[in-house]
């Protein structure tokens, strides 16, 4: 994904679709992040952000997770240009 720009899943706009490029974390936070389907290639949503801004809830495989921007800045996605869900 080289040729891609890349940019932390906590900065993507409400409504706009990115594809896990990579997770920057390491340890049982690493392992978490993976365990709720967060895995390069996955297509990721922010859908709602708390009235605070923190944390974001996002959609993700059919289902809806909420992160805090520090969990969410250890995420990199790209821009899905398609706007379609993928698998």
């Amino acid at each position: 994904m080289t040729d891609k720009k890349c940019f932390r899943l906590s900065s993507l706009p409400l409504r706009k679709q990115g594809i896990v490029a990579s997770i920057k974390a390491e340890g049982f936070l690493r392992g978490r992040l993976l365990d709720l389907g967060f895995v390069p290639g996955t297509v990721v949503e922010p859908i709602r952000r708390s009235p605070l801004g923190d944390p974001t809830a996002y959609r993700i495989r059919e289902t809806v997770i909420a992160l805090r921007s520090e969990e969410g800045d250890k995420i990199l996605v790209t821009l899905n240009k398609k706007g379609a869900m993928m698998p």
